[in-house]
């Protein structure tokens, strides 16, 4: 069984995500490549569904109710922006489950309540991806909807980040989008889970970040 932890709180982030970030910064030395430029960007926001936030939840991540008001702020600020906001939600049916069932065990269904979106969240006026895979791209019109609204660039926030957060991530670099995965947006079950994809995603594929430098850069105009 995997260890939990609440390695993000309340409390703790705004110490904790910049430490994390420092950390992998240190290890993966490389100049930035990418420059974060708002106006060819969306942000996805993926699975916040009550499945991962909420405590009965055997799937409950303890440190997802502190990247919820992080998340919050980036999508009042895209939206400010007039900005495009995804969200993605993971649904599987016996037919599509593939791997997921065999691996998990269980699958997360539509007619299931915790397969909602948490309340926090109003989606109504934002592009809502299911998805059936850890990939928000694969057998979904995700890369369709990029490319027919000129959108080059993802902010990734959401649940898990070392399984549909950095899948998504590896699998838009591959279709040449550049993302920004945001330490402090995203979170796992326990530091070192989370640590090691921000090391595998900055040495190949994202450029790391927080949710504080995206909105000085949403706002800087």
């Amino acid at each position: 069984m995997i260890v939990k932890e609440k390695y993000f709180a309340l409390e703790t982030i705004n110490n904790k995500a910049p430490e994390i970030l420092q950390n992998a910064k240190a290890i993966v030395e490389r100049t930035k490549i990418q420059k974060f430029i708002p106006q060819n960007s969306a942000l996805i926001v993926i699975d916040m569904q009550k499945y991962f936030c909420e405590e009965s939840s055997h799937a409950f991540i303890p440190s997802s109710c502190a990247i919820i008001p992080k998340i919050k702020l980036l999508i009042e600020n895209y939206k400010a922006q007039n900005l495009t906001v995804i969200f993605t939600q993971h649904i599987n049916t016996p037919e599509n489950n593939n791997m997921m069932g065999k691996w998990w065990g269980n699958i997360l269904s539509s007619d299931s309540p915790i397969s909602e979106i948490i309340s926090e969240f109003n989606t109504e006026d934002s592009c809502l991806i299911t998805k059936s895979q850890y990939d928000a791209f694969y057998n979904t019109d995700l890369e369709g909807f990029l490319k027919e609204n000129k959108i080059s660039q993802l902010v990734i926030t959401g649940v898990m980040t070392n399984l549909c957060c950095e899948t998504t991530a590896r699998s838009a670099f591959v279709r040449g989008f550049e993302t920004f995965l945001c330490v402090d947006s995203t979170a796992t079950y326990n530091e070192a889970l989370h640590s090691a994809t921000m090391l595998n995603l900055a040495h190949g594929f994202s450029e790391l970040t927080l949710c504080e430098e995206l909105c000085k850069e949403l706002n800087r105009e």
